[in-house]
């Protein structure tokens, strides 16, 4: 079983940042894919970023040149900075785990997510 415990949402005002944080615990390892979606209101989930072993990532076209994905393979820990935050980006975000590795860093397709955190963006 793996374990995937988000924290660092909230709530800011447009143009500002928050830090997302994400540890897996359970039968992972540092090899497995990871990366973050949100879920909107009426608007069902998105993959929003991704990243493999050796730090390879992928980004949604909407958040591209405004949030990084980064992690720390010895704590197992993926992290999402997310930069001038707009009202469109109020969702929350649930980070994601999987151990088949083709097409890493992805999108989509993955089998174990965490909980979720909020992130509200006021104009």
């Amino acid at each position: 079983q793996v374990v995937l415990r988000e924290s660092g949402g909230g709530s800011v005002p447009a143009g500002g940042s928050l830090r997302l944080s994400c540890t897996a615990s359970g039968a992972i390892t540092s090899s497995w894919c990871m990366g973050w979606f949100r879920r909107i209101p009426g608007k069902g989930r998105a993959g929003v970023a991704s990243i493999d072993s050796a730090g390879h990532t992928n980004y949604t076209d909407s958040v591209k040149g405004r949030f990084t994905i980064s992690k720390d393979n010895n704590k197992n820990t993926v992290y999402l900075q997310m930069n001038n935050l707009q009202p469109e980006d109020t969702a929350m975000y649930y980070c994601w785990a999987d151990p088949f590795l083709a097409g890493c860093p992805r999108l989509s397709g993955y089998n174990f997510e965490g909980q979720g955190t909020q992130v509200i963006v006021s104009s």
